[in-house]
């Protein structure tokens, strides 16, 4: 795509140009092939044919527009938890701290992970535990609605990881082992840009540069332009690309723990959201493994010539801390929880 945006004080920026996965498509090595091509390029993709209809994807988006519509102090009611189930505030998060001088993401979210009742020894844990819901009598369907899409996401991302695996050089279930995908820790989160313009000049941001921490991201988005991506974080200046919303596709990008798995041989992409005065949903997905993976150097990623980069590191470890390094204390609402 040679389409040309601009957006505020920036010049004018290029669309990226990125490989599509069809799901559906009967020839494994070909998707194979395209992917692998995409995770050494920029470390995004569109994944499209991936099973979810687009009637129950306008649904929820639908379902997530009622609830950011909702008065604040019914949002706050769903505050998030220290388990990050639940609602985050306007500038709840802070992803840029070199460049966000002054405030966080001009965003606000909503946390919904994997299901585990209270009395569960599994709820023990940072990431598994009760969600949090807004009242049925509020938004009819809605926790059903999510907990569908949840649940529907979840094969999608299960469906691209068996071809990360290949792509990897290894047993195609290689990701669908219970340590890993079988016991996922897998988090929806809606999010909603409520048409703050970004001013890069100004560290103002509907949400900062960052890589996501975990193994993959699925993303929804409207058709709003706001994604960003940087293809490579190290150059001076950094050269930033859009990245076009597709109708029914999701657009696919590794992250933080696929980069250690592989020794840096998949890399994990800087991206962005800059706002340009409207309104944008998007939903994305992040897929990690369960609390107890071992996140080591894979077999195939190593050699004399190339030894491992990272120290092995269990999966729940890296998250808290990259959670905690990125969120504002709950403390911070108090004032509000009356």
């Amino acid at each position: 795509m040679e389409n040309q945006c601009q957006n505020g004080n920036e010049t004018l920026l290029k669309v990226s140009t990125l490989n599509c996965i069809d799901l559906s498509n009967p020839d494994i090595h070909q998707s194979v092939s395209l992917l692998k091509q995409a995770c050494l390029d920029c470390g995004f993709f569109y994944v499209v044919n991936h099973g979810i209809s687009q009637e129950f994807m306008d649904e929820v988006f639908g379902q997530s527009k009622s609830f950011f519509e909702l008065p604040l102090n019914e949002k706050m009611k769903v505050l998030r938890n220290e388990k990050h189930r639940g609602y985050t505030p306007v500038l709840d998060e802070l992803l840029d701290p070199d460049n966000q001088v002054h405030v966080g993401d001009y965003k606000e979210g909503y946390y919904i992970g994997v299901e585990v009742p209270e009395d569960d020894p599994e709820a023990e844990k940072p990431f598994y535990g009760p969600n949090v819901w807004p009242e049925d009598g509020l938004l009819p369907g809605w926790r059903q609605t999510m907990e569908r899409f949840h649940h529907q996401a979840l094969e999608v991302a299960k469906a691209v990881a068996r071809i990360i695996a290949l792509a990897l050089g290894l047993e195609v279930d290689f990701f669908d082992k219970p340590e890993m995908l079988g016991k996922p820790i897998a988090t929806l989160r809606l999010l909603h840009y409520g048409g703050q313009v970004s001013d890069p000049s100004k560290g103002i941001y509907g949400a900062g540069a960052h890589s996501d921490y975990g193994l993959i991201t699925l993303l929804a988005t409207d058709a709003v332009m706001g994604l960003q991506i940087c293809k490579d974080k190290d150059a001076k200046p950094q050269i930033w690309e859009y990245v076009a919303p597709v109708k029914g596709a999701f657009i696919v990008n590794l992250g933080d723990m696929l980069e250690r798995w592989s020794n840096c041989i998949f890399k994990s992409t800087l991206h962005r959201v800059l706002g340009n005065g409207q309104e944008r949903y998007s939903i994305a997905y992040f897929v990690e493994p369960s609390h107890d993976c071992l996140v080591e150097c894979l077999p195939t990623c190593k050699s004399e010539n190339n030894p491992p980069k990272f120290p092995p590191i269990y999966c729940a470890t890296y998250l808290s801390q990259r959670y905690k390094d990125t969120h504002a204390e709950l403390s911070l609402y108090e004032k509000h929880q009356t």
